[in-house]
């Protein structure tokens, strides 16, 4: 919801300025079990109209519809389901009129809210078919993944994958509720849980040193038990629960004056340097969580070169993410990669490297520019050269996406040849079609990320002239 003030002014020439000021409300619930019917904040926004438009994918349907339903029965409240294909060959233009079109013939009033609930995909894409319909229309989001819990629920970032570019199309749209249930955490897969561990590394490590206490302190058995929630009972979820909502906060503190990232010295950044390359690059994608936990780890080793943290700090920090089974290091974490990705994020930070990194002790952050090519080299020679001596080859535990990530199997999407999971083929242009690359060629993968312009015959436009890709 918004509120929008503006003043029209008016020079001696006659030309006319407008200053619009909007004022964007939205709200957050912890709210666990949400689909309990003993909670009934959920359902009271429902009562108005009598029925609810539910958008879920493929995946977590399944799961917990019978719930759902039961839930929405108990409330007298008319369920209408639309159910999208889940993985990121999914997230489309076609999944997304998919949900356009659930709209319309739902018939659904301007300020109704659709009810998204799922993975960080699902609620993308829905949120952006929310921002297009009728240019705006009303959304409520329900996460089900650890990363969608403590990452994506607190950003207003809306999109879809276009092409060979990830997120490339997209808006800032905010939900009208937020509802944050960490029972989800019993029914996610441990690599998924592992996965989302990694951004509450990120927000501990440069914006809250008490969360990163609380890491050190219960990193490993957060991951094994699910945060409490499959074994392990309160003495697990007490600093579990602690841990997110304080990282949640933390991240809504340094996010919400920046909702529309107009500032490009952004603390939450930190990891998401090099990994928005990296991530695509290898044969079979990495993990999300994975991807940045090795582009924060090279970062922690760069800070440590700077004198900005201690040999002791160092150490805690490879400890806590070894002891979790995140990767530190990647064989095609390269010379190469890391000049091309820094190339590509200044483009992103207008022309500056802003890499984020630890400043004197977790949780106080700082931003590095004008760090020469040659000293990044230097660093990941001596990242690699720590990281092999202490951990042996760096490598996480699940650290690749599966079918479930992706929507399709793994193998058949690193050959070119993917088919969706319900056995359809998928079309030739789909945005992260793997043709061509071999999984040992940076160029490639970097372009298929979207992180390194091309033009109309192929050529990398990125300053090196006459290369191709």
């Amino acid at each position: 919801m918004s509120d929008l003030t503006a003043k029209v002014y008016k020079d001696a020439k006659g030309s006319i300025t407008v200053e619009g000021y909007e004022a964007l409300k939205y709200n957050f619930h912890y709210t666990s079990p949400v689909f309990d019917v003993q909670n009934e904040k959920l359902a009271e926004i429902y009562k108005r109209w009598e029925r609810v438009l539910i958008v879920m994918d493929t995946i977590v349907h399944p799961i917990y519809k019978d719930q759902i339903q039961a839930y929405f029965d108990h409330y007298k409240i008319e369920v209408t389901w639309k159910i999208v294909k889940g993985g990121e060959m999914h997230k489309t233009m076609d999944t997304m009129l998919e949900v356009v079109d659930a709209m319309d013939s739902f018939g659904i009033v301007r300020t109704e809210p659709t009810l998204v609930v799922g993975g960080g995909l699902v609620t993308d894409v829905s949120g952006y078919a929310c921002a297009s319909y009728r240019r705006s229309s009303n959304f409520i989001r329900v996460p089900t993944t650890l990363i969608g819990l403590i990452d994506a629920s607190v950003s207003i970032k809306v999109g879809i994958n276009h092409r060979k570019l990830k997120n490339r199309l997209g808006a800032y749209h905010a939900p009208l509720h937020t509802f944050l249930d960490f029972s989800f955490l019993k029914t996610l897969p441990v690599g998924q849980v592992r996965n989302g561990f990694a951004e509450l590394v990120k927000i501990a490590s440069v914006g809250d040193k008490a969360v990163w206490d609380l890491l050190v302190k219960h990193g490993k058995e957060l991951v094994e038990t699910g945060f409490g929630f499959k074994e392990g009972g309160d003495a697990v979820r007490a600093p579990g629960k602690e841990i997110c909502h304080r990282g949640i906060e933390t991240m809504l503190e340094l996010e919400s004056p920046n909702l529309h990232e107009l500032g490009l010295d952004r603390v939450i950044a930190f990891g998401h340097t090099w990994s928005p390359t990296l991530e695509l690059t290898p044969r079979i994608p990495l993990r999300h969580g994975h991807a940045i936990t090795i582009d924060m780890a090279y970062s922690i080793t760069l800070a440590h070169s700077e004198g900005l943290i201690n040999d002791a700090q160092r150490d805690e920090w490879f400890t806590l993410v070894s002891s979790v089974g995140l990767s530190m290091d990647h064989e095609l974490f390269d010379d190469e990669l890391i000049s091309i990705a820094t190339d590509a994020i200044k483009k992103t930070r207008d022309g500056k490297q802003r890499f984020a990194v630890p400043d004197g002790e977790f949780g106080k952050c700082k931003f590095l520019n004008d760090v020469p090519i040659d000293k990044l080299r230097s660093v990941l020679k001596t990242h690699k050269a720590f990281v092999k001596e202490r951990f042996g080859s760096g490598d996480g535990k699940e650290a690749y996406v599966d079918a479930g990530d992706l929507g399709a199997e793994p193998e058949a999407y690193a050959n070119g040849s993917a088919k969706s999971t319900n056995g359809h083929s998928e079309d030739a242009a789909n945005p992260l079609k793997r043709n061509g690359i071999a999984g040992n060629h940076t160029k490639e993968a970097a372009v298929s990320a979207g992180a390194v312009a091309v033009d109309g015959s192929g050529d990398v436009t990125n300053g090196e002239v006459g290369t191709s890709a």
